[in-house]
């Protein structure tokens, strides 16, 4: 039952290799893409051309990185499916997200993503947090908050940040509020991660989880919505 732990180990992989890449930071309306790859929506997402197989398209982000920009979220969902395919292999990659559209894990289904409400210490690396900035300045509305992957005990990588400690994140959002702010940024009660048990199912036997975790733990309330599921502690 080694499947978890090792696609947490490549989602902090992915993220360090993402950051070491020369990728950019942009807003949705200035995001951009190689072309060969990906065709940009009006969202700033990025669409995988049907004439492209799926794993090649997500390691030119990681290969060709000056060709891209894009924002916080896109980055982290980024960072996810490249975890998964260096976890799966590239066969049953391009099997299971043939489809792939890359905008922000709030709106991705394919992962099958669980949020969990509980305490930010409960998180572990490899799960996606996010600190929030309640006085951004509305003239930089791209920095009202920072979606990021825990690393480590108290160190994250956001894109556009980089990878610094949880005061670090929270200096840098603090610098983007508006004029005589009294309210700092935080960090949010909530992690979210994918579902680690369906995506085993595509995983070599020697990693694949044999016993179906549907709610992680026990004593926890929770509901699905759609291809997402929530949970309560």
């Amino acid at each position: 039952m080694q499947f978890e732990p090792t696609l947490r180990s490549n989602i902090i992989a992915a993220a360090r290799e993402l950051q070491s890449s020369p990728a950019g930071f942009a807003t949705f309306k200035k995001s951009f893409c190689n072309e060969k790859y990906w065709t940009l929506t009006d969202e700033g997402g990025f669409q995988l051309r049907e004439d492209v197989m799926p794993a090649d398209a997500i390691q030119d982000i990681f290969s060709n990185g000056k060709k891209y920009g894009f924002e916080c979220a896109t980055a982290i969902i980024i960072v996810l499916y490249k975890a998964v395919l260096d976890t799966l292999g590239e066969s049953p990659f391009n099997r299971l997200f043939q489809k792939l559209y890359l905008h922000s894990w709030q709106a991705d289904s394919d992962l099958g993503l669980i949020s969990e409400d509980a305490p930010s210490e409960q998180s572990q690396p490899g799960d996606v947090l996010y600190f929030k900035n309640p006085d951004v300045n509305p003239d930089k509305m791209e920095w009202q908050g920072e979606n990021v992957v825990k690393l480590g005990d108290d160190l994250y990588f956001g894109h556009g940040i980089g990878i610094k400690s949880g005061e670090g994140i929270i200096a840098s959002l603090n610098k983007r509020r508006i004029e005589d702010a009294t309210k700092s940024a935080y960090l949010e009660d909530r992690f979210v991660y994918p579902d680690f048990y369906h995506l085993s199912q595509y995983a070599p036997a020697d990693i694949r989880m044999y016993y179906n975790t549907k709610w992680p733990n026990r004593y926890a309330v929770g509901a699905s919505i759609g291809a997402r599921r929530y949970i309560r502690r």
